[in-house]
């Protein structure tokens, strides 16, 4: 329930702005989701969503980083949330801690990569579809090198 609800949250403040913690419980009733305000705080926080100057609506903290464009966001994503990964044919299986897969399969489907199909995400594990066995032969070579690149910093 956790993963569906953390899932619902990321669609609807991708959505709409959504200002305050009892909003997003509304819109989530709306959706026959409940939660607590507690849950929703800590939801907000594992997922690490953050409040826009602008308007004070949630947004992922990806999503408001304007010094990292493009590859910048995903590399960050990768190296906050990527625990090890293994490729499987087309698939790639990614693991993360606990309650992370979902900011990182986020950040994945919204990059835009061509070699991406889809991703679907559990709690900690990813499994990202792409077009190709050598479409995933490539990710997987990106993806391990900035780990391998943080490890070693």
């Amino acid at each position: 329930m956790k993963t569906f609800r953390q899932s619902a949250i990321l669609d609807l403040v991708a959505q709409q702005p959504i200002r305050s913690q009892d909003a997003l419980r509304r819109r989530l009733a709306d959706q026959g989701i409940e939660a607590t305000q507690a849950t929703i705080s800590r939801d907000t926080k594992e997922l690490g969503l953050v409040k826009r100057a602008a308007d004070g609506a949630y947004q992922t903290s990806e999503a408001l980083s304007a010094e990292a464009p493009g590859e910048g966001r995903i590399r960050k994503a990768v190296l906050d949330y990527l625990r090890r990964l293994e490729r499987v044919d087309q698939f790639l299986v990614l693991k993360t801690n606990p309650g992370q897969a979902q900011p990182l399969a986020y950040a994945l489907d919204h990059a835009a990569w061509s070699e991406i199909v889809g991703t679907v995400a559990g709690d900690d594990t990813i499994l990202l579809v792409t077009r190709s066995a050598r479409d995933a032969t490539g990710l997987e070579r990106r993806l391990d090198g900035w780990v391998r690149g943080r490890a070693h910093a």
